[in-house]
């Protein structure tokens, strides 16, 4: 298998784990997202594309009415545009709207990293160590697949560390829209090591129960994502 193949097959997984058979329409709902929401951030339902919920519960093989609940949480999340009388439309990439997710995101991030600094367990303390170690690799090595795992562990734990649903929902709101932004564009203009060891920095930060530390970590962080957002008007 060729690296780049390894590398979609790896974000395909990231994004988003498969789900065993479900049987009520909740988890039907379940799997129709996850199934949509990877083929929308790896691509695959390319941005302006339109969708039919016949055509898409006849390719999953999965009911219209979850295929429509799920449709109306991407759209939450702004990945789908829903136009009544009109259809639905995979939401276009806007490098501008992408600039105002991030002011929202480094709020988010910075309180949930100060927040998981001081809240983690004995055992999440660990795990962000472990995950530090990891990205320092990716860095060496200019690993993007071990990058990408560690990126979607921290982002999860962090979640969990912080101890406060309401955060952690409104992220989860913003990760698919950041997630395919970076598919699109890490390849062209990311500097993947200096954005592994960021991830490492922020890591170790919250390990060490400094949550200000922590927060200064994080907005060096979400400074380099900025500045590669930007980036992403050069190459277009």
């Amino acid at each position: 298998m060729r690296k780049g193949e390894a590398v979609t097959e790896l974000i395909a997984d990231v994004v988003s784990e498969r789900a065993p058979a479900a049987e009520g329409t909740s988890s039907l709902t379940d799997r129709a997202y996850k199934e949509l929401e990877e083929r929308i951030v790896t691509l695959r339902l390319e941005p302006g594309s339109v969708l039919s919920e016949a055509t898409l519960a006849k390719q999953l093989n999965i009911g219209r009415t979850p295929i429509r609940e799920a449709l109306q949480r991407l759209a939450r999340e702004g990945l789908v545009v829903i136009l009544p009388r009109r259809g639905i439309l995979v939401s276009e990439i806007n490098v501008k709207r992408q600039l105002m997710l991030l002011e929202v995101r480094r709020e988010l991030e910075r309180l949930m990293a100060r927040t998981a600094a001081v809240r983690m367990s004995d055992d999440e303390q660990r795990q962000f160590n472990e995950i530090a170690e990891g990205m320092e690799r990716a860095a060496q090595e200019n690993d993007d697949i071990t990058f990408m795992r560690y990126d979607q562990e921290l982002n999860t734990l962090l979640s969990k560390a912080a101890r406060n649903l309401y955060a952690s929902n409104a992220m989860t709101l913003l990760q698919g829209l950041s997630r395919r932004f970076w598919y699109l564009h890490y390849k062209q203009v990311a500097d993947l090591p200096l954005c592994a060891r960021l991830h490492a920095q922020m890591a170790r930060a919250i390990a060490s129960r400094d949550p200000e530390a922590a927060a200064k970590a994080t907005d060096r962080l979400l400074d380099y994502i900025e500045k590669f957002t930007r980036a992403t008007l050069d190459v277009r």
